[in-house]
């Protein structure tokens, strides 16, 4: 599988799905859905730890999963975002981590492989989204005490490896850190993952996705995207990009950045514009891929998807700009 996605990404852009979130919203789910079978009797409210419904009503995950590959999606991510104990901690449910990651990946892997078996010339992939977790190990979360941490990197390592050995053993092709907006969290992932993939014996790719969070061009915790890219350059992953928090347009100077400094393959997943006064992203599946054509003229990625906002329909008209154009070449950096 390692080395039918760097030949399928020599040969062509590789589209990787739109947003989980926005699509479980238009099924106007209730707290049942979020505990069947499950967590009947689990105290407090579950509805909206949408990581849950691989579990509780993996059928909505699983057409969900197929109407992005319908739409040209080559990869899937796993509905894992928030799948961290850590995470998990804000609903009382860390016990269910392993569970949810597991799940996750075991649906996303059925669904892939039924695409795949229909179409053997277009295999599709399934990589296992690992998230920030809504701890940062570079930033105090309170302002009177700048020292002060929330968590520790060990304490993230560990909740990562058990993140990483549920997607692994559920299924995933690759790994995806993504939607990284501190760093060092990012390193306690790759760390985590690294563990996790020599003790089973296992060489998954691995991609990693940052964020840029303003106009300023940083990420969250105040790195540039160069200064990003170095920072995890020594671990041999399989593509470096940056997803969410901008619209396409917007991203096209830092994935410039990655094109000239980078000899990973280079990912873009943009969301559909900035959100509007109510929390909607209005950007329209056309609006979107023409954006998106700027990247694949200048040869700029590998890989484009989309973020929060996007559905299969706006993936659809990224796929079918996508086929016209062929993949970045990975440049010979100078010394």
């Amino acid at each position: 599988m390692k080395n039918d996605i760097r030949q399928a990404l020599q040969e062509r852009i590789l589209v990787l799905d739109g947003a989980m979130g926005t699509m479980i919203q238009q099924y106007k789910l209730s707290e049942e859905d979020f505990r069947k079978g499950w967590f009947e009797d689990h105290e407090g409210d579950l509805k909206g730890n949408n990581d849950l419904l691989s579990m509780t009503r993996p059928d909505i995950i699983k057409e969900i999963h197929a109407k992005y590959l319908e739409a040209g999606a080559d990869i899937l991510e796993t509905n894992t975002f928030s799948g961290t104990s850590i995470a998990q901690a804000d609903y009382h449910l860390e016990k269910a981590a392993y569970n949810i990651n597991y799940y996750g990946a075991k649906i996303a892997k059925e669904v892939a492989e039924e695409f795949t078996a229909k179409n053997p010339a277009k295999p599709r992939f399934v990589a296992g989204s690992i998230g920030p977790t809504n701890r940062t190990l570079s930033i105090s979360p309170d302002v009177n005490d700048p020292g002060y941490r929330a968590i520790t990197f060990e304490e993230l390592v560990n909740a990562y490896k058990e993140q990483t050995k549920g997607l692994i053993e559920g299924g995933a092709d690759l790994l995806l850190v993504e939607t990284v907006f501190d760093t060092l969290n990012a390193k306690a992932a790759l760390f985590a993952i690294e563990e996790v993939q020599n003790e089973m014996k296992t060489d998954l790719p691995i991609m990693v996705s940052g964020t840029i969070t303003d106009a300023s061009g940083r990420t969250l915790s105040g790195q540039t995207t160069e200064a990003f890219l170095i920072s995890i350059s020594h671990i041999p992953i399989l593509s470096v990009g940056l997803n969410c928090a901008l619209g396409a347009s917007a991203l096209r100077p830092y994935l410039q950045v990655l094109d000239q400094k980078s000899d990973f393959f280079v990912s873009a997943h943009p969301n559909a514009g900035l959100p509007n006064e109510f929390g909607e992203y209005d950007e329209t599946p056309e609006m979107m891929a023409s954006q998106i054509e700027d990247f694949l003229k200048e040869h700029l990625v590998n890989i484009v998807g989309g973020c929060c906002g996007t559905t299969p329909a706006h993936i659809k008209a990224i796929a079918d700009v996508a086929a016209k154009y062929s993949p970045r070449q990975i440049k010979e950096l100078a010394n």
